[in-house]
């Protein structure tokens, strides 16, 4: 695993469909790769071929996630987000569509009090998004 000097890093657990969840979103934001995935073998405890450990970047930050090996009945809460600051009016839209696809909008973009636009998303893997562009 690449060594980082974050110290803190948003940890996210899916169920099966992790490895997916991270080609959406690094396909979506500049600035983003897969950086290591580790993979359940035979007869280990998660499905063979499913995520185990993996570390993606967006926009430069680092984030993990694994497939849960174990079946439950939580999932993402709205009450977590990620907050993501736009560099341009253009990357915000794109951004905004992209995520709100098979999701769910929770705020559409409009100008707020703090922003030029602000919106909120729930994507369709349940992963809330706070999308920002400050104003100059």
């Amino acid at each position: 695993m690449e060594k980082s000097n974050q110290k803190v890093t948003t940890f996210l657990m899916f169920s099966g469909t992790a490895e997916e969840a991270m080609n959406y979103y690094t396909s979506i934001f500049d600035d983003s790769e897969i950086i290591h995935i580790l993979r359940y073998g035979a007869n280990e405890a998660g499905e063979e071929g499913s995520v185990l450990h993996a570390t993606f970047s967006l926009k430069g930050q680092n984030f993990m996630c694994i497939d849960s090996s174990v079946k439950h009945e939580f999932t993402f809460t709205p009450s977590i987000s990620l907050f993501v600051t736009c560099d341009t009016e253009d990357e915000i839209y794109r951004t905004f569509e992209a995520l709100s696809q098979d999701g769910i909008v929770l705020m559409p973009l409009a100008p707020s009090p703090v922003s030029e636009k602000f919106g909120w998303v729930q994507d369709k893997y349940g992963v809330s998004w706070q999308l920002n562009l400050a104003k100059i």
